[in-house]
């Protein structure tokens, strides 16, 4: 598990939009945290984040923490118990029936809205989840770690939901995750981050293929040091990318 102590030092990058940007580091490295500075519910000590050219303003500035046109999904999400799932979606929409029916559609939970919350899978949990942040449809997009302790059917179906999501409301999105399957072919953008450091920024195919170092080459997949050069498996490269858009 990561904390808010953890020491994030000299990280700058800028995001265009509709980028998918995908941050990856071993657990410790800062990655929650800084997912969490973005969104304005953390507090850096130095330095500041500007979203649309304004400061995000930390939680003990703001009444309610958070930045407008910023929607965070936690790994740690909750759902209102006993409650329809329609009745959860909702709270706080803007969208009319219409739209709304759209976008429950591409979230794959249309036939799931006179469901209890108590009756769901997982996947089922965590694709609510996510269409709740999108009835009051937000300008960028914060996930953290939101394939963890999906099957591969589930998952499959959530990065479905999240690419067609990105491409209906032309939204930018922040992915976090540990596993190379899941940045590797989705992300447009890759940040590395070792012991709250930037150590490495660039495409897919750029941070695969041209590992800065063995801790990069390793937490994307297999490689062979060979005369200084990594070398990746054929097999493993062509399933990476033989997908990527």
């Amino acid at each position: 598990m990561e904390f808010l102590e953890v020491a994030l030092q000299h990280i700058i990058f800028t995001l265009t939009k509709s980028q998918r940007l995908a941050i990856v580091g071993e657990t410790g490295s800062g990655k929650s945290t800084l997912l969490k500075i973005i969104a304005g519910l953390a507090t850096p000590q130095q330095g500041s984040v500007f979203f649309q050219s304004n400061r995000v303003s930390g939680p003990l500035e703001r009444l309610i923490p958070g930045e407008p046109g910023i929607a965070y999904l936690s790994q740690h999400f909750e759902l209102w118990h006993n409650y329809r799932v329609e009745e959860v979606l909702d709270y706080n929409n803007d969208l009319d029936a219409s739209e709304a029916a759209n976008l429950y559609s591409l979230c794959h939970i249309d036939h799931l809205l006179h469901r209890r919350t108590d009756q769901l899978s997982g996947g089922e949990r965590q694709r609510i989840a996510l269409a709740r942040l999108l009835v009051h449809p937000p300008r960028l997009l914060l996930l953290d770690e939101p394939f963890s302790n999906l099957d591969m059917i589930h998952k499959r179906t959530l990065k479905t939901v999240i690419r067609n999501i990105a491409q209906r409301f032309d939204i930018t999105i922040i992915l976090v995750s540990h596993d190379p399957y899941d940045t590797l072919t989705w992300a447009s953008e890759i940040i590395v981050l070792r012991e709250g450091r930037l150590v490495q920024q660039g495409t897919p195919r750029e941070v695969y293929g041209h590992p800065r170092d063995e801790y990069v080459a390793g937490l994307l997949g297999d490689y062979t040091l060979i005369n200084g050069v990594f070398i990746r498996p054929e097999a493993q490269t062509a399933f990476f990318f033989s997908t990527h858009p």
